[in-house]
Formats: structure tokens, sequence, C-alpha cells
């Protein structure tokens, strides 16, 4: 399932993660670290893979063509995880 946000709305949510998230969602995804900050915007491909996202110049940063949300839906898990209940 594809999703579109704006590039500053991707980048929210990745500072709004919790210490260490980035390296859980990479051991919980099987993928390497760099590749899930290359989803969030980072450019690392030497070390990381392209991680199916396309950017567009525009407003709040452009948008953001999310081809697979696997990455963005774990990160809305975790972030769902530190709300009080």
């Amino acid at each position: 399932m594809s999703k579109i946000m704006t590039f500053n709305e991707l980048r929210s949510i990745k500072d709004s993660l919790p210490e260490g998230s980035m390296h859980r969602i990479a051991d919980e995804l099987g993928m390497t670290v760099e590749t899930v900050r290359n989803f969030f915007g980072g450019q690392n491909f030497s070390l990381g893979e392209s991680v199916g996202i396309h950017l567009e110049p525009g407003p709040d940063g452009g948008l953001v063509c999310i081809d697979d949300t696997t990455v963005l839906d774990k990160a809305l898990a975790i972030l769902a995880e530190q709300k009080p209940n």
C-alpha cells in the first residue's frame, strides 16, 4: 500500500522516535540501520539500500511517495507505544 506525505511530516515522525528506534526497526525488519535512515531521508547507499520512496520538490520539503509503508508502520507503532493509556 502506498502513501503520500510531505517530507517535513516524515522527518517529524523520525525526530519524534525515541533513541534507538532506528536500530530497533532495522532489527525487527531484517535490514541495515542505514537502509532505515535512507527511508527517512538519508542518502547513504553504500551501506544501506533504497527503500522505495520518491521525492517531489514542493512546499514543506516536497512530497514523499512511499511505495512500501512497512518502515513507516513500524515507526508509528513505536510512537504509539510511547503514548500513555
